[in-house]
This record gives C-alpha cells, sequence and structure tokens, in this order.
C-alpha cells in the first residue's frame, strides 16, 4: 500500500450496513459507556460501518447443527432469546466505547435481548462474567476477549452448557466450530505492514525506532508486533529497531514506557505505537523531552481514534490505521447465519482505513472517525 495514499480503503469510503439508529438497550452492565458525539455519529455513519474483507474460506460455514456436536436452535430476535455481551475492557478507551455502542444499537435495532458485562481487562473477571451471563441465560455469546489465551474456564462452561461463543476484535485458543464459532476482526498483521511502510516513508528508510508493544498474551500485540519486525527486516535494512517494551494498550503506560526508553535511547526518532492510546501517550513523553513529535520523532500508530486522527491532520503524527470497531451488524449477522442455512466461516476480516496528512481532515470532517 502506498505510504501516502490519497484516498480512503474500501472500508472508509464503502457505503456498507447501515447504522443508523440511535440509542441504546437497557444493559445490567454497570459500564455500558459510549456516550460521546463523535462515537455516536460514527456509528450512524453508513460510510464509517465495517466491511468484510475476506472470510477465511468459501465452503460450508458452522451452523448450530455442526458446532461442537449440536447446539439448539434459536431466533435471536424472538425477544425472548438472551444473547450475552463481554466486552474486556473499559469503554474510557474510545475503541471499545464504540465498540459497545455497535453492539448496542443492532441488538436494538433487531430487538435482541441483551445483557452485558465489562471486565476492564481482568481475563479473571471476564471468566467469571461470562459464566455470571450463562447462569442468568444467556443462550449464545458475543465475546471480545481480554487475553487470547485466558478464556479456556469460560469457554470450557459454555461448551458444557451448550451455549455458543462468537469472538470478536481478538482470537481465543481451541477450534472454530468446537470451541467458539467464528473471529471477526482485522488482519492486524497487515496493519503492522503498513505501519512500518509509513515510518520508512517518513524516515528515508533510515530510523531508530522504538515500538510500544500491546498486552502480552493475545494475538493483536503478537500479530503487530511481528509484522513490523517482519516488514523492516525484509525491505528496510537502516530502519533498526532499538528498544521493544510494552506499554500494554493504555496511554498512562504508553508515556511513562516512553519517557524511560528516550532516556535509554537518544537516538530514537521514530516510534510504532501498537493502538492509539500509547501513542498519545508517547507524544506527550516526546514533549516531556524537550522534543517535538512529528518533526524530531516521528509517529505512527493503529486504531484511528478521533484525537489520533487529530495529530496526523496536525503533522504530530504520520499515520494512523485504522481498526474498526463498530461489530455489531457483523456480529448479529453472523449469529442470524449460525442459526440459519449459510453457516459463518471460522475467520471474517474486515477492511480497515489508513489515514495519512492526504486524507485525515476529511475524514474528520465526514464523521468517519471514532
Amino acid at each position: 500500500m502506498n505510504v501516502q495514499s490519497k484516498t480512503f480503503s474500501a472500508a472508509v469510503l464503502a457505503a456498507g450496513l447501515c447504522l443508523a439508529v440511535t440509542g441504546c438497550t437497557k444493559s445490567d452492565s454497570s459500564d455500558s459507556g459510549g456516550d460521546s458525539k463523535s462515537s455516536a455519529a460514527a456509528n450512524d455513519n453508513a460510510a464509517a460501518s465495517q466491511q468484510v474483507a475476506s472470510p477465511s474460506a468459501s465452503g460450508p460455514g458452522c451452523t448450530y447443527q455442526t458446532y461442537g456436536g449440536g447446539v439448539p436452535k434459536l431466533d435471536i430476535t424472538d425477544g425472548k432469546t438472551v444473547v450475552g455481551f463481554s466486552q474486556s475492557e473499559s469503554t474510557s478507551n474510545p475503541f471499545r466505547a464504540t465498540e459497545t455502542k455497535s453492539i448496542e444499537q443492532q441488538a436494538k435495532k433487531l430487538g435482541v435481548k441483551l445483557i452485558q458485562r465489562n471486565a476492564n481487562a481482568d481475563v479473571n473477571a471476564q471468566n467469571s462474567q461470562i459464566e455470571d451471563m450463562i447462569a442468568q441465560g444467556a443462550k449464545v455469546l458475543v465475546v471480545a476477549p481480554e487475553n487470547s489465551d485466558g478464556l479456556g474456564p469460560a469457554l470450557a462452561k459454555a461448551k458444557a452448557a451448550k451455549v455458543p461463543v462468537l469472538t470478536i476484535d481478538r482470537t481465543v485458543g481451541g477450534s472454530a466450530c468446537t470451541d467458539f464459532m467464528a473471529f471477526i476482526g482485522s488482519d492486524f498483521y497487515h496493519q503492522a505492514q503498513i505501519a512500518a511502510d509509513d515510518l520508512a516513508g517518513a524516515t528515508g528508510g533510515e530510523a531508530h525506532v522504538a515500538i510500544l508493544t500491546g498486552t502480552p498474551g493475545n494475538n493483536v500485540t503478537t500479530d503487530r508486533t511481528k509484522g513490523f519486525q517482519d516488514q523492516a527486516k525484509a525491505k528496510y535494512p537502516k530502519m533498526k529497531i532499538v528498544a521493544s517494551q510494552t506499554g500494554n494498550f493504555a496511554q498512562t503506560d504508553g508515556q511513562k514506557v516512553m519517557e524511560q526508553l528516550l532516556q535509554s535511547h537518544s537516538d530514537i526518532n521514530a516510534v510504532y505505537a501498537e493502538n492509539d492510546e500509547m501513542a498519545l501517550g508517547a507524544i506527550q513523553a516526546v514533549r516531556s523531552a524537550g522534543k517535538t513529535p512529528g518533526k524530531d520523532v516521528k509517529v505512527v500508530s493503529i486504531d484511528g481514534i478521533e484525537q489520533a486522527v487529530k495529530n496526523v491532520a496536525a503533522g504530530q503524527m504520520v499515520s494512523d490505521i485504522e481498526t474498526n470497531p463498530r461489530f455489531g451488524p457483523l456480529a448479529f449477522q453472523a449469529l442470524q447465519d449460525f442459526y440459519g442455512d449459510t453457516g459463518v466461516q471460522p475467520k471474517v476480516i474486515i477492511k480497515d482505513g489508513h489515514f495519512t496528512a492526504d486524507n485525515a481532515k476529511q475524514a474528520l470532517d465526514q464523521g468517519l472517525v471514532y
């Protein structure tokens, strides 16, 4: 992909599944979030909706008849069947706020009886909450995993209770159509390749790069780290990774880690942050060090939240690769296909936008960010 592409990807420009609904379902969650104007506007913008890049296969999909040896057939739109949604992290994060709002809005649109919980970045809590939702009568679950390997207990409980699980935005351990229904999310490895291309373009291919990695133990961090490293090694021999440390996908941690890295590696002139929260923290650290973000230190990030895209438009960041969090329509369509004749493919990859200096202001003006 062109480093300074002048057009949005199809994910940003194409109008797809319409999210033009308002409000949200009543929920017993203590942290439903997602009430910001920008989040709501993006959810209501059809041009910002998720589009499918590619399913993992074109053969027969997973259905209620084939899942784990068979589960009861349900009509999720009958107003009686309880669908549970497990959110992994606080909705103070714009990605999580938008994701939650999208699930709530689509549930309301379809007349789905939705209950939800928020684990606030605690995988043990998420296990307990999933088991609690099953005990509360949830017959099918949509799960945004906190940890790719840590939900074994909850998945086992769900399987024993014949409660199918659809995973979004992060994967879980196990096998599709046996331990979980399917995965819907981004191509995290490819996102990282684009980030490497962007940093190379901004630095002439010569840079001393610090990587702020995400929370250990999930596929997003693994893929976004490996994708960047592989691309740099294969294409940009003069772009050196001089430091790599986790910022736990958090702004405060990202700032703290970046402050330490700038002290120990004075030659750092480029930063790859594996999400926008850490990028915002890194920018603060760069300023605190007496340097100018966008000039002395080039920053590339992934997610596409409003503040980060504003930073791209202002020249403080090189680019931001979108991770579209508006899972509601695709998630509920997957559930309906699962209980119908079509079935769900094991891996559904969505298209994501690519915000650069050429298009960031346009994206902001058109309400395409969250």
